[in-house]
This record gives C-alpha cells, sequence and structure tokens, in this order.
C-alpha cells in the first residue's frame, strides 16, 4: 500500500489531469436515482475530484477523502469541498451516508483488506442506502507500474458482500474502461441495503 501511495503522490499532477475529463455517465445513472434528493454521498477514494464534484453539481451533499494527500490537495482544489486525506481504515462512521462511491478505489488495497473496507463502509450507510463499487475484471493480485491492483470477478466480489447484514440486493455488470487508451473491463457491483438493516457489523480491525 505504501508503494501505491507513494506513485500516486509522485504523480498526482499527471493522474489528476488524464481521468478529471473522463465520463462517467452511465455509471452515474445507475447509482443517483437510488439516492434521495439532496441526499448525502460519500465519495471513498475519490482520486481527483471528478465524480465528487458531479454529485456536488447535481445538489448532493457531498463528503469525500483519498489516501494520497497529494491528490486530495488537488481534489479540494478542482471541487471546491473539504476533501479529507485519510485511509479506508479511518472510515468509523455508522449509518451516516444515503449512498457511497467507491470507484476504482478499493482495488489498491491487499486482498484481505478488500472485505474489511467493504465492512467499514456499509456500516457507514445508513439503512435504505446503496454502495457502489468497481473493479478491474481478473481475479487476485498484482503489480503494475508501481501500483497494487486486487482484481475481481463476479465470484470474488460475491464472496465479499454476502454475510452483509441488511443486505437487499445487487446488481453486478462489466463496462468498458471509459478512457481512449485503455483496452481493459471493470466489474461494477451496486448493493442496496434494507430499511430496516442492523445498526453495526463488526469489521474485525
Amino acid at each position: 500500500m505504501k508503494e501505491t501511495l507513494a506513485y500516486y503522490n509522485d504523480n498526482a499532477d499527471a493522474f489528476v489531469e488524464s481521468t478529471f475529463q473522463v465520463s462517467m455517465e452511465e455509471l452515474y445513472k445507475e447509482f443517483l436515482p437510488q439516492i434521495p434528493e439532496g441526499g448525502h454521498i460519500l465519495d471513498a477514494g475519490c482520486g481527483s475530484g471528478r465524480d465528487a464534484l458531479f454529485f456536488k453539481q447535481q445538489g448532493y451533499c457531498v463528503s469525500a477523502f483519498d489516501g494520497s494527500d497529494a491528490i486530495a490537495a488537488l481534489a479540494r482544489q478542482k471541487t471546491g469541498l473539504s476533501v479529507q486525506h485519510r485511509y479506508f481504515s479511518d472510515v468509523r462512521e455508522s449509518s451516516t451516508y444515503d449512498g457511497i462511491w467507491a470507484c476504482a478505489s478499493l482495488l489498491h488495497l491487499p486482498i484481505e483488506e478488500v472485505p474489511v473496507a467493504i465492512c467499514r463502509l456499509w456500516n457507514a450507510l445508513k439503512p435504505d442506502g446503496v454502495l457502489y463499487m468497481s473493479f478491474k475484471l481478473g481475479n487476485g493480485e498484482r503489480k503494475h507500474d508501481g501500483r497494487h491492483f486486487t482484481d475481481a470477478d463476479e465470484t470474488i466480489a460475491e464472496q465479499w458482500i454476502r454475510d452483509l447484514p441488511g443486505f437487499e440486493s445487487c446488481r453486478m455488470w462489466r463496462s468498458d474502461d471509459r478512457r481512449p487508451d485503455r483496452d481493459e473491463q471493470w466489474l461494477n457491483v451496486l448493493l442496496s441495503k434494507s430499511p430496516a438493516s442492523p445498526d453495526k457489523l463488526t469489521t474485525g480491525g
């Protein structure tokens, strides 16, 4: 994880500029209709702040954080939001957000930490809330350009989410990378929480 964070801190400007204008409209269309008007969205691992800014412009209350302090600083400049520098392990909120957006962010965690982080996000989600997350399509851990990736397919994702309390529904689908120079596929996961969900799930750490 330290190596990955060092990569993003060292390449923050280039990364932000290469991702900020990428269109995510198709994914927004899946996620936002599940959020009440003016609802509170957490952009967990917000990167450039592209998505957080869009949510803000649509009238939602938006909180955001990123694990790279350099990228969090740039995202604050781009969005005008108080983007925090923190990690998934710092998420301690309970029943706080109507929606949580973890787009291409959980994938940088070691594979054993991914389900723990999902539990933390699930705890932070209000009953009747929705959690979106995405992973590069694949199976297992790898390193690329100095960064750690945990790839996932539907079977792996199902293992991570099957024991979440108050789990009401899940939709998974694959999509192509929206960047013109990438020939990759992504696994998208959209989870809905029951209106009568338990308040707390033990995360194991």
